[in-house]
């Protein structure tokens, strides 16, 4: 079984409660403002065909369509826009109070909890673009770990061993879902070196308790899945009575916005309590060890990702 307690993450979690809200706010508002745009454009693009019918009867549903793309372009730009936000606020300060907090640490509630969070992330990483480089660099070295194993077993002309290598590939991208998050909290957790140099000791640190961290990592994606189908099946229902009561071509939107929401709120219910449990177990794990050379060694010699994080860690922020 695993090494988590569900009701101690649960707990840990609801104690972050402004950020819980935060988080439900904005990705519950981002479906919405998706809906919303698209829905704006195509009604322009509809009025705008109109002037054309005499010529094109086709020219509303056309313009239309094209006013919904050019929505979803302008909705999809915004998001981008945001991402520095998103990232650096919800992210980072999300994950500074959970450390702190499974660290048996007092931290703020209310709205002083945001701010306390955003001068955490502010002091550990002193620049937005300082945690870009830091958080792709640790995606990098966790998607080089995953594809290892497949690469290794295609030199190995063994019957069925690439079949079994992508089966246990397929697990291991599960597990590092959430593992970039936790790197981050032990950033957070260990001050005392530059970002990537403690990022270079996070990832070792994992890779020496991999075992226990995929094994509970693959519980936590069991959870997380089978929550979000249960949440889809609960707002499929108003959607089917909706295309039910009101058929027509705007019943496939229903369907969708019930997917959307139950995505949002994946991400902002159970994606954090997933992240919580699996730190919980991932300091637990550590507790007194020290990265391994040996392990730092063969992980530079397979993964090019690994090597560049080496390299900015040995570097320090002047890399960036």
């Amino acid at each position: 079984m695993w090494n988590f307690s569900i009701f101690c993450s649960l707990i840990t979690l609801a104690r972050t409660w402004p950020f819980v809200l935060l988080r439900l706010v904005v990705y519950l508002a981002i479906p919405i403002a998706y809906c919303t745009i698209i829905a704006c454009g195509a009604g322009v693009g509809y009025g705008i065909g109109h002037i054309f019918i005499l010529s094109d009867a086709d020219a509303p549903a056309r313009c239309a369509g094209i006013g919904g793309l050019i929505g979803f372009i302008t909705a999809t730009a915004l998001v981008y826009g945001l991402r520095e936000y998103l990232l650096y606020i919800l992210k980072a300060g999300h994950i500074a109070v959970l450390v702190h907090l499974i660290a048996g640490e007092a931290v703020p509630g209310g709205q002083g909890q945001l701010t306390y969070a955003r001068k955490m992330v502010t002091e550990r990483f002193l620049e937005a673009n300082v945690f870009f480089v830091f958080d792709q660099l640790i995606k990098a070295v966790l998607g080089s770990i995953s594809t290892l194993t497949t690469g290794l077993a295609s030199l190995i002309p063994v019957p069925g061993l690439m079949a079994a290598a992508n089966l246990i590939n397929s697990f291991i991208r599960m597990s590092i879902t959430y593992v970039d998050e936790i790197i981050l909290g032990y950033n957070i957790r260990m001050t005392g070196a530059s970002p990537f140099e403690n990022g270079m000791r996070g990832v070792v640190l994992y890779a020496q308790n991999s075992k226990i961290m995929v094994k509970n990592a693959i519980w936590l994606s069991f959870i997380v899945w089978t929550m979000t189908a249960v949440i889809f099946a609960a707002t499929l229902t108003p959607a089917a009575a909706m295309v039910y009561w009101i058929p027509g071509p705007g019943a496939g939107y229903a369907v969708l916005f019930a997917l959307a929401l139950a995505w949002a709120l994946k991400l902002a219910l159970l994606e954090p309590f997933a992240i919580t449990a699996l730190m919980t177990v991932y300091f637990s794990a550590i507790e007194g060890q020290v990265a391994d050379p040996e392990r730092e060694q063969r992980l530079s010699q397979t993964s090019q990702a690994f090597r560049n994080l080496k390299d900015k860690a040995l570097g320090g922020l002047a890399a960036v």
